[in-house]
């Protein structure tokens, strides 16, 4: 495993006149009402050397487990797994936020959100009931409507509705671990969700996060059977996705225990990273050019327990560790993909996720 090198000074928070103007990042976590130690959104600035420092609970909140940043406006948008909310927040100062209007209700167990990416809308899964549920958004980036899609009913196995991705066309591409079931759907305003067309993977192997390759390619993590499915178009005409074919995530395959996390890619589209929970392992895979999954290559460990989520950025890899409260980082060779030796970690109470500002840096001092 390779030796982390700890800035302990990393875990104190940063006077606001202290703070340089490099890359804000959000994180979720759990608090106490969904097991965590966590207290709120929290805020990290990673330096241009890759080390992450802790800032401060940028919003305190309930169980934030998922996080994401309206494309052109200085808010963030959080679910609330246990409390079944979705809340947007503005950015307040430095690194701080403050909620733009009320929590709205979402579904049991609300765990991912999603912005389109001209600002319309956010879409949250709920892996508690399935419920895949869009609101419309006003031009200050609050939260003005809200809407049902329709359910999935598969009979026998309940709906878990797990991630969401704005496809490149504008169509919105969900996850159901439940089902195994991908769900396309059309976005019609004032209306929500019109569902296109569905794609079944292999059972029980339990979709869970996606991600699009430039090339139109999608890959999605499959929680259950440790998978990478590739899917691509039949053709721009038809607009129907169609399988073309399950990749194991893994170079030395999946072990005991394991279920895989998440999905992210490397800037150039050259490689794909899966977090793999169990044997907390992140997997490094080589894509082609068209996006399709050639092959895994390297299994490395993660540093941590638990791997929930990870960030691909500027030649990093930071990984989120839930259970044993950290963010450990390590370089990525830009030829083989491969993560160097750990630079550094930095505790983290009971992360979840991890989330650019975008274009919304930090301000110079």
């Amino acid at each position: 495993m390779a030796t982390l090198r700890i800035a302990t000074a990393a875990s104190l928070p940063v006077p606001p006149d202290a703070v340089p103007a490099d890359e804000l990042i959000w994180t979720g976590c759990y608090t106490a009402d969904g097991g965590g130690r966590g207290t709120g959104i929290g805020a990290l600035r990673a330096g241009t050397d890759g080390t992450l420092r802790w800032l401060g609970v940028a919003a305190a909140a309930g169980s934030p487990s998922f996080l994401a940043v309206h494309p052109a406006l200085d808010v963030v948008y959080a679910v609330g797994e246990a409390a079944q909310t979705v809340t947007a927040y503005r950015r307040s100062g430095d690194f701080g936020l403050e909620p733009l209007g009320p929590g709205w209700p979402a579904g049991d167990a609300a765990c991912h959100v999603a912005v389109d990416p001209q600002g319309r809308f956010l879409v949250v899964a709920c892996w508690g009931d399935g419920q895949v549920l869009l609101y419309e958004l006003n031009d200050d980036g609050g939260i003005s409507a809200r809407y049902a899609a329709a359910a999935s009913t598969l009979a026998g196995r309940p709906s878990r509705a797990h991630a969401s991705l704005m496809l490149d066309d504008g169509r919105v591409m969900t996850t159901d671990l439940g089902h195994d079931l991908l769900r396309v759907w059309n976005y019609v305003p004032v209306q929500g969700l019109r569902l296109d067309h569905e794609l079944a993977l292999p059972r029980d192997s339990g979709p869970r996060h996606l991600v699009q390759h430039p090339k139109g390619t999608v890959l999605v993590v499959t929680e259950y059977s440790i998978d990478v499915a590739v899917v691509v178009q039949r053709s721009r005409e038809s607009g129907t996705f169609r399988l073309a074919g399950m990749v194991p995530a893994t170079a030395a395959g999946a072990l005991p225990g394991d279920s895989a996390a998440e999905i992210a890619l490397a800037a150039d589209g050259r490689h794909a990273y899966v977090g793999v929970r169990g044997s907390n392992r992140i997997s490094v895979l080589e894509l082609d050019e068209g996006g399709s999954v050639v092959r895994p290559v390297a299994d490395v460990p993660s540093g941590g327990d638990w791997p929930r989520h990870h960030l691909v950025r500027d030649g990093w890899l930071h990984v989120a560790h839930e259970r044993s409260g950290d963010v450990v980082t390590y370089p990525l060779d830009p030829e083989s993909g491969l993560p160097g030796e750990a630079v550094g970690r930095l505790d983290v109470a009971s992360p979840t996720a991890l989330v650019p500002a975008g274009g919304h840096p930090l301000p110079t001092r």
